[in-house]
Formats: C-alpha cells, structure tokens, sequence
C-alpha cells in the first residue's frame, strides 16, 4: 500500500472517530478524490469491526460508540462516589486542578465541594458548575461550542487552553481500560487533551469504575502504567490482576476489595 493511500485511510478513520459517522460523498470531496476511489478505501477500512459502511456512509461500529452522558452519570452511583472522595481526600484546600470530562470526573468535582480556594482549570461544565457554590474557588473554562448533551468543550482550542497551564493535579477518567494497559477514549481529542493535562501537571490521578476494564473505544491514549496514582472502585476482575499487580503501589480500591 502507498503511503499516500496509507495516510488517507488512516485520516479517515480518524474523522470517523471524531464524528461517529461520515458520508462517502464528503470524503471524496474531502481528499480531492474520485469516488470510486473513496469506495475501495471505506470497503478495506470496514472489513474490521471498528467501522460500517450503512446508505452512503461509514459509520463507528455500535460497540465503539459513546452512551449519552446522563446514562453514564447514573450507572455505578456508589461507586463513583467512593472513587470521587478517594480522589478528592488527596487534593487539599488551594490546589490547582485540571479536571477533565466525564460522568467520574465529575463525581471528583462533587466530592471537592468541601474544598476552599481551588483553583479548577477544565473543559467540563458540569464539574464547574459543581464547584461554583464556594466562592473562593476560582473557575477557569476555554471557549468554544459546547458538546451538548455530555456538557464538555473539546477542540484544538481546548488544547492550545490546557497548554497556558499549570496545575498540581490532573483528574481524568477513560473511557475503557484494554488488557495491556492502554486508555482507550471515543474521540483522539479527549485523548489529546488528557495528555496536555497530564503533561502539565505535578501529579496525575486516573479515576476509573470497574466496569471500564475492558471496555472497547477506538482512540488509544496514554497507559495506565505510566500515572502517578489509579483510584478504582472494585477490581475488575483476574483477568486484569496482572496488570493491576503491576501498579499496585499506585492503586487506590475505593471500596475496598470485591467480594
């Protein structure tokens, strides 16, 4: 394959992640190519499970997409919570934190309501508004569209936002967590911006439920191997105790081991 070739339909793949779905017409016009040729390249990218092709389109496989916010936010109540004040118990009065998106994020934003004079730097406007009520909190949010319904502003933007920064604490969640360590996100900017975050940081905190062990989305970040401290709520499972083995002196089991 040439690397003309190679390049397109990786950049399709990733406009796909980005977007969830994408007509075949806009990407020949897209990349300035026929349609035939926009056709060979969806059949070769749809024979793996990632992507579909469905009535003039390429589509994210229903298994790699995102559940709507609200649904998130309500599953595991108990244990985000738990995973929400283990991680707050470590962020003292006048830190500086990044936050990012997410349904256990925001479960960290709730459980520093207790915190004074914060200093919370992120794109996640549910995690602001949780803090707003103390008033020498100060808030610090980009520009740009808000992501309805998840709440969350994302975007080259955010990056360049992220960037002006510094911070003793980034918390972030993932989306899924695969067999080898590796932090899987829906979209590569939700992994950009973690990595930003991260890199701009004293300390990384990795707040993640059980369930995402596992878990599959198309965007690979970061590994879990690589953050400074992993809060969970219960282990996953065996299947994961290796690479749980592995960070141990890092993990924090918020409710204790599972039973």
């Amino acid at each position: 394959m040439s690397s003309k070739k190679r390049s397109r339909r990786e950049a399709i793949t990733s406009l796909v992640q980005e977007q969830g779905a994408v007509t075949v017409g806009s990407l020949a016009e897209r990349f300035d190519v026929s349609m035939q040729t926009i056709r060979r390249d969806v059949d070769a990218l749809c024979e793996g499970d990632m992507l579909h092709r469905v009535h003039g389109r390429i589509e994210l496989s229903e298994q790699f997409l995102n559940t709507p916010f609200d649904q998130r936010a309500g599953t595991n109540l108990l244990g985000k919570r738990a995973i929400g004040q283990a991680a707050a118990a470590l962020i003292p009065d006048g830190s500086t934190v990044f936050i990012s998106i997410g349904s256990t994020p925001l479960s960290v934003a709730q459980a520093l309501r207790g915190r004074k004079g914060l200093t919370i730097i992120t794109n996640n406007l549910s995690a602001a508004m949780a803090l707003s009520e103390e008033v020498s909190n100060r808030i610090i949010l980009p520009g740009g569209e808000l992501r309805l319904p998840d709440r969350d502003i994302l975007g080259n933007e955010v990056l360049d936002f992220f960037g002006r920064f510094r911070a003793g604490f980034a918390v972030f969640g993932a989306a899924g967590v695969a067999s080898d360590g590796g932090l899987l996100e829906f979209h590569t900017t939700e992994v950009r911006a973690t990595q930003k975050i991260r890199a701009n940081a004293q300390k990384s905190i990795l707040v993640v439920d059980w369930s995402k062990f596992g878990r599959q989305a198309p965007a690979l970040g970061d590994n879990i191997a690589d953050i400074d401290t992993i809060i969970i709520d219960r282990r996953p499972g065996e299947t994961f105790a290796p690479l749980l083995e592995k960070v141990n002196d890092r993990l924090l089991v918020a409710e204790g081991e599972a039973t």
